[in-house]
Formats: C-alpha cells, sequence, structure tokens
C-alpha cells in the first residue's frame, strides 16, 4: 500500500496453558494418536504445536535496487470469510472456492505456472476434504487437463501451529519454490475416499517431488483457515534471476 518502506510480518505460537487442550478435546478435534494424517484415510484430527516464523517484506524495486536476497515475491493475497456454517470450526467449501476464483480466475495469470498448492491441511475428517474439493474444482477449469496440481501440508511434519500456522506454511512454499522440490505429506499411505484426486486434477506430494516445469517464473499458492471462518491465501512467485550489479 506504500505506507512503509517495510516491514517484519510473522507469526508465534506458545502452548501454554492446559485448558485449550481441554476444550478441543471434548470437542473432539484433537489426534488421539499425536499425528496430523493429512488428507488420509485415518485421519482423526489435528496435533497442537508450538513455534513461529518471520518474514522481512519489502517492495520488490526497492529490494532489487538495495541488492537484497529476495526468497520469493508476494504476487496476490485475498481474503473472505466462511459467513454461516453449521459451527465455528466447519469449513465452507462455496467461500473456499470463492476465495480462489478472485485470485487465479485472471487473464493476465499463466496458470501453467502454477506448480504447488500448500494447503491448511489439518489432518481432520470434514476439513480435508472441503479443501480438496475447493482446490480442485477451482483449479481443474482453470489448469491443463492432464496436468495435477501438487498439493501438501506442512501440518504433517510441524503439526498445527494455530494461529502461527499460516506464516509455516508460507515457510514451507517459500522453500519449495527455492528448491524447486516438494517434500512428502507424512502418515499419507491411504488417501481419505471422499478425496477423488483423480477427477480433481490433484496429487499429493507422498515422496520427495521435483516441481514441473513451467514457460515462467514457478508459481505457488498457500492456503490458512482460520478458526472462525477466515480464510486466507497468497500467491508466491519464484524470487527473480540475479540481475547483477545496480
Amino acid at each position: 500500500s506504500g505506507q512503509a518502506r517495510m516491514a517484519l510480518v510473522g507469526g508465534v505460537h506458545i502452548l501454554c496453558n492446559p485448558l485449550p487442550f481441554v476444550g478441543f478435546s471434548k470437542a473432539h478435534m484433537l489426534s488421539k494418536d499425536g499425528r496430523c494424517r493429512v488428507f488420509a484415510k485415518n485421519a482423526n484430527g489435528y496435533v497442537r504445536s508450538e513455534g513461529g516464523g518471520l518474514l522481512l517484506l519489502k517492495p520488490l524495486d526497492a529490494a532489487l535496487a538495495d541488492g537484497d536476497r529476495i526468497h520469493a515475491v508476494i504476487a496476490k493475497t485475498g481474503l473472505n470469510t466462511d459467513g454461516k456454517t453449521l459451527g465455528i470450526a466447519f469449513p465452507n467449501q462455496t467461500a473456499q472456492m470463492a476465495l480462489l476464483r478472485t485470485l487465479y480466475d485472471d487473464p493476465a495469470l499463466d496458470l501453467r505456472n502454477l506448480c504447488y498448492m500448500e494447503a491448511h491441511g489439518t489432518g481432520t475428517a470434514a476439513g480435508d476434504p472441503v479443501e480438496a474439493r475447493s482446490i480442485g474444482e477451482v483449479f481443474s477449469a482453470l489448469r491443463p487437463a492432464g496436468d495435477p496440481l501438487l498439493v501438501g501440508s506442512v501440518k504433517s511434519n510441524l503439526g498445527h501451529l494455530e494461529p502461527a500456522s499460516g506464516i509455516a506454511g508460507l515457510l514451507k512454499a517459500i522453500l519449495v519454490l527455492k528448491h524447486k522440490t516438494a517434500p512428502p505429506c507424512l502418515h499419507l499411505a491411504e488417501t481419505n475416499p471422499d478425496i477423488d484426486c483423480p477427477s480433481l486434477g490433484i496429487s499429493f506430494v507422498t515422496e520427495p517431488t521435483p516441481l514441473p516445469a513451467t514457460p515462467g517464473p514457478a508459481l505457488a499458492g498457500v492456503n490458512s483457515f482460520g478458526f472462525g471462518g477466515a480464510n486466507a491465501h497468497v500467491l508466491l512467485e519464484e524470487s527473480p534471476a540475479d540481475p547483477g550489479p545496480v
């Protein structure tokens, strides 16, 4: 928006009180065996975890002019809310799809460059199929047929950082673009039967997978959803090549 030359943004989560564990347990939201089995048939809830991350944001032109090391470029961001649902933590597929369409249904975007989607993916029976369908139904209509979109979630590796989960997913997506490789989702031996990956045009990453070649700078999307129905999405573009001395 031009209000600042640069900004530090991030999120941190610390588990310092037992009461949320009690509440989430009574709501049957937590995994009984301490595993975030994202998109898996035996998914049984999420795992609360601690962590955090911090980013320095700067306008691209200024970063290039100053010779900064650029890890990725934020191409687009978007927010919306679920509105009324069956419950405070129940997702709304229509709202999730509307958010994605707002960002991606854009003739200026070449979606052949979109090669990875970092899902919110918590490992819950209700949330995982809804998010998978929202991603698949939107992008199967926008991307070339026969080219499944790679999808993963860092929560299978780290657990759910709750208010800091978005920054964790964003950092992972940056590393995916930097290394041109998507790391595997853990604990995904068998996909949730309510998710039809072939018809949705998506592919869950179950082993280290090189990103497909793209005609332009590679793009990666990041979903992050709030407990009360907030939906956020960031579209990242890989760092530009070093322009040399400025």
